[in-house]
């Protein structure tokens, strides 16, 4: 069965964001919105995550969870993903630049 997926794709080779409007079209630039199979969907991730480098992906899909969708990520990011009983919600990781805001 085929669904809706949105892949981001930051900072990642010329040749990976190619191989990503072969079965997704490229809406904005590093943003690739597309319907395929969950192989092909997995496929497609492998390619990110072995091709990132430097970069940082970011794959949404449906899932049959209470939220209607999984979020997967590569690279290193402030924002990740975690499991809050069954809720996914995004964590933050302070910058080092940043001073820590103090009263």
């Amino acid at each position: 069965m085929t669904s809706m997926i949105i892949l981001s794709a930051s900072a990642v080779p010329d040749h990976l964001r190619g191989a990503l409007t072969r079965w997704l079209l490229e809406v904005t630039p590093e943003l690739y919105i597309g319907t395929v199979s969950a192989r092909v969907r997995d496929e497609l991730w492998e390619s990110v995550t072995a091709c990132a480098a430097g970069g940082t992906a970011v794959l949404a899909y449906p899932s049959n969870n209470e939220q209607g969708f999984e979020l997967r990520t590569a690279g290193a990011q402030r924002r990740t993903p975690v499991d809050f009983d069954g809720l996914t919600l995004v964590s933050f990781t302070r910058d080092r630049k940043e001073p820590a805001n103090r009263p």
